[in-house]
């Protein structure tokens, strides 16, 4: 098996998107994860019907490239399991590893002023926004290409080498879904305490781990993206007060991250890039 492609979650909005973007634009195989008990409101997911829900609209795409996985982000031993059966579809007679990696936990309750601050939906949205993806760092990160795969530096005609080795083609790339508002430097407005501070947050924990990566030598960086309003339930309620042009659709918005991604390189590495490609200043 080829390097692949992993999506976690990969069943609406965004990560949908971003999904489907990977199966029409590439040959590689690509994991998705899903909540198999979603609230009540949704019907029993099984892996032949989010397989069948990320599929439906694809067109002249080998469905034997799509490979689901149950994974719900507020158990660690549900994501544990899940990156155990990852490696169990993996083939063992061969080295497959991660070339883009997306991690979109997220949830937004919207505290405009301190009384609106409540103690459960503080710990909800650090456990989604921070808590998980230290979690997925932790289970997941075992699929990142080893040191002994990272691709040899060449002199250059000068007879020295260069500082920028890896190509941002050769590194594998593992990125979360980050905000705007978790930027210190940016914050004009207030509001959102619990969702900015958990962003803020998560943009440490990605520039710590980049920090691992590069201690490790691994041909690999962590980056953070910020995908803009994107037309989403996380963003709902805010449709009516974005500025025209910038409500984006879930497809726009992978297309854009996908290519800035593709991008990014390591002196772009343990930052935060927005949809455009700049950077979001901490």
């Amino acid at each position: 098996m080829p390097p692949f492609i992993l999506i976690s979650p990969a069943t609406r909005g965004l990560s949908l998107a971003l999904i489907r973007h990977y199966l029409r634009t590439t040959s590689l195989p690509v994991f998705g994860t899903y909540r198999p008990h979603p609230p009540s409101s949704e019907q029993r997911r099984t892996p032949d019907t989010v397989r069948e829900h990320i599929l439906q609209p694809l067109q002249d795409v080998d469905p034997a490239r799509l490979h689901v996985l149950p994974l719900d982000f507020t158990s660690e031993e549900s994501i544990a399991a899940a990156a155990d059966a990852l490696a169990h579809a993996l083939p063992k007679d061969a080295q497959s590893y991660i070339r883009v990696a997306f991690f979109l936990a997220g949830i937004l309750y919207p505290e405009r002023q301190p009384a609106d601050l409540v103690l459960k939906n503080i710990a909800e949205t650090f456990n989604l926004n921070v808590i998980a993806h230290l979690l997925f760092i932790k289970h997941f990160s075992r699929f990142l290409p080893p040191p002994s795969t990272a691709p040899k530096a060449h002199p250059s005609s000068a007879g020295e080498t260069p500082p920028e080795a890896a190509s941002a083609s050769a590194l594998a790339k593992w990125v979360h879904v980050s905000a705007r508002v978790g930027s210190i430097s940016d914050n004009a407005l207030g509001g959102w305490y619990s969702y900015r501070a958990s962003k803020a947050a998560l943009n440490q924990v990605i520039r710590t781990f980049d920090l691992h990566l590069q201690a490790k030598k691994l041909p690999a960086i962590s980056v953070g993206v910020h995908p803009g309003t994107v037309k989403t339930g996380l963003s709902k309620a805010f449709w009516s007060s974005v500025k025209p042009g910038k409500l984006f659709e879930p497809e726009y918005a992978a297309e854009r991250l996908v290519g800035v991604v593709k991008g990014l390189g390591t002196a772009e590495r343990g930052k935060v890039w927005d949809w455009k490609g700049e950077q979001v200043k901490p």
